[in-house]
């Protein structure tokens, strides 16, 4: 096997170009990998196809081609990254990021900055700091006072803890301040305007973002960070990965509690297809084209909105 490096510390998976084959997948695609069942990959265990062949050159020199773009769809479909091996050491598109393991080169269809080990320290640093100085600072003495008005509000717990999809499509429990009664709906219908669910001081925690508060309790532990795509409801999830394209790769990095896409207006509820295309776009724009600065800027910018108050806080 190669020694290739990666923070993940998880399983390679090597296919050559000898294993793919014409197949049909969903209704429009003339050319797919094998499906992962055959190919023994499940979700989440074996992070990167690597496909390699000493023709590459020949077969995959044009990566807008039909063939190489169904490969990247159905294999980010499927929350694994592709990366080629090229014969003679060929870069084929300006697009990619080249890199070397060793002394072979390695072409990568997307960067993810996050991957990067120093990235990866110092975002992880700062989530770990800023969250125990908001949960020292604020929710020390926020939580006790907010207990006994949501108690007096409504019946039922402080908190609200929901299964979402993190990092690598792995569940975990996310936690927030209960802002609705409580009602069996709440694991499969999103909130909507004038939500009959919502209690009266739920109105308020939901319009300055305070019900979200608690995930700092996610970021502290390591299942979320601070700034990073929002996670959706189990339902949801299973919904769009199979109906938006790109929808899994929102899933290459862990959930913050705001996010780029959160910040230019597309929060809150999905109404039409247009807001849930633009959230993905959002995401993965920022998984591109991660920095700290851009995070610091999301937070800011998160600031600011709630202060003014977003018309989609609901």
């Amino acid at each position: 096997a190669l020694p290739f490096p990666n923070r993940r510390q998880e399983k390679w998976k090597y296919i050559k170009l000898s294993k793919l084959k014409k197949t049909k997948f969903h209704n429009d695609s003339k050319f797919a990998l094998k499906t992962l069942k055959e190919l023994n990959i499940p979700i989440g265990s074996e992070n990167l196809i690597v496909i390699e062949n000493g023709k590459l050159n020949k077969k995959l020199s044009n990566f807008s081609s039909i063939k190489g773009l169904e490969i990247t769809n159905f294999s980010e479909s499927n929350l694994k990254e592709v990366k080629y091996i090229p014969s003679y050491g060929k870069i084929y598109s300006k697009k990619l990021s080249y890199q070397n393991y060793g002394l072979i080169p390695v072409l990568s269809l997307r960067t993810i900055h996050l991957e990067d080990n120093f990235n990866s320290f110092i975002k992880r640093t700062f989530d770990i700091l800023f969250s125990t100085l908001v949960l020292v600072l604020l929710l020390s003495w926020l939580i006790p006072l907010l207990a006994i008005v949501i108690k007096i509000n409504s019946k039922g717990p402080v908190f609200f803890k929901q299964k979402r999809n993190g990092y690598n499509f792995k569940e975990f429990w996310c936690y927030k301040f209960r802002s609705m009664k409580l009602n069996k709906e709440a694991n499969t219908s999103q909130a909507t305007k004038n939500d009959y669910r919502v209690t009266g001081i739920g109105k308020y925690l939901r319009k300055y973002s305070i019900d979200e508060l608690p995930q700092f309790f996610n970021v502290l532990v390591g299942d979320m960070s601070i700034v990073g795509p929002r996670p959706h409801m189990l339902k949801e999830n299973e919904k769009y990965k199979s109906t938006i394209d790109k929808f899994m790769v929102r899933h290459y990095v862990k959930p913050g509690i705001t996010g780029l896409a959160q910040t230019k207006g597309f929060r809150g509820e999905i109404e039409t297809n247009r807001d849930i295309v633009n959230r993905i776009k959002y995401d993965i724009y920022y998984i591109e084209n991660w920095s700290f600065m851009l995070d610091l800027k999301i937070i800011i910018e998160t600031v600011i909105n709630v202060i003014r108050g977003e018309k989609k806080a609901y």
